[in-house]
């Protein structure tokens, strides 16, 4: 299974970015998707997640009304628009697939996880 972020880099206070993440080598709709960051000198910590279907979605409260985590079953394709985007969003986000879960938000739920992009918010 290969998970490929993009999407990441530089922008001021306020700004919006959409991550993707691409998957391959298995069924992309069986798998819950979720998004996770990490910080310089800090642990990683959950984002957002959204289930097989689409249908139901789950945010960490430091992002709820500022990001949207969304799919395209067809393309095998994760995102996650993130808008108002603050210094404190600075961090790799990574994501991550999951086979055993509906809506799952803890790191060792995840079977597979993908390399990262980071993402600077300046202020």
């Amino acid at each position: 299974v290969q998970l490929q972020a993009s999407g990441g880099g530089l922008v001021q206070a306020g700004g919006s970015l959409r991550l993707s993440c691409a998957a391959s080598g298995r069924t992309f709709s069986r798998d819950a998707m979720g998004w996770f960051r990490q910080a310089p000198g800090k642990e990683r910590e959950f984002v957002a997640v959204i289930s097989r279907s689409g249908e139901s979605t789950y945010y960490a409260d430091f992002v709820k009304g500022r990001s949207t985590i969304s799919r395209d079953n067809a393309r095998s394709t994760v995102y996650l628009q993130m808008n108002s985007l603050k210094p404190e969003d600075t961090a790799v986000y990574y994501c991550a697939a999951d086979a055993g879960n509906l809506l799952p938000f803890r790191e060792y739920e995840y079977d597979y996880w993908g390399q990262g992009t980071q993402v600077t918010v300046s202020s």
